[in-house]
């Protein structure tokens, strides 16, 4: 068990590798600016956007997850989410991309746990 008891907190590949790559643009931001350097700034704003842009496209591979608990077995940071390539509900990453929209012949996420429909 966890300091945070048997809740599911969402720690994944994709919400590690861009808060690492955000972190690290927002201090380079900050320092830029500290030193007066305009080239520091954009360089450093251009980390925080590849740091969007490589959370949401290790989401869309299925190394970040669906909102909401998730079973057991599949809370290890490390486990990759099958379920991606038919998008989330209710997820605004999988929606830009066009996946899990209902209504556009996308299927909807079924819970992990959930048999599917055949």
């Amino acid at each position: 068990m966890s300091a945070h008891g048997d809740v599911d907190m969402g720690h994944t590949v994709a919400g590690w590798t861009g808060t690492v790559v955000g972190v690290l643009g927002s201090t380079v931001t900050g320092l830029a600016v500290c030193l007066g350097s305009t080239p520091g700034v954009w360089a450093g704003l251009a980390l925080v956007l590849l740091s969007v842009l490589a959370t949401w496209v290790l989401h869309l591979a299925g190394w970040g997850k669906a909102s909401g608990p998730s079973p057991h077995a599949l809370r290890d940071w490390r486990v990759r989410d099958t379920a991606a390539l038919a998008g989330h509900a209710d997820c605004v990453g999988c929606r830009v991309a066009a996946r899990g929209v209902h209504g556009r012949g996308a299927r909807a996420h079924l819970p992990l746990d959930a048999p599917a429909a055949g």
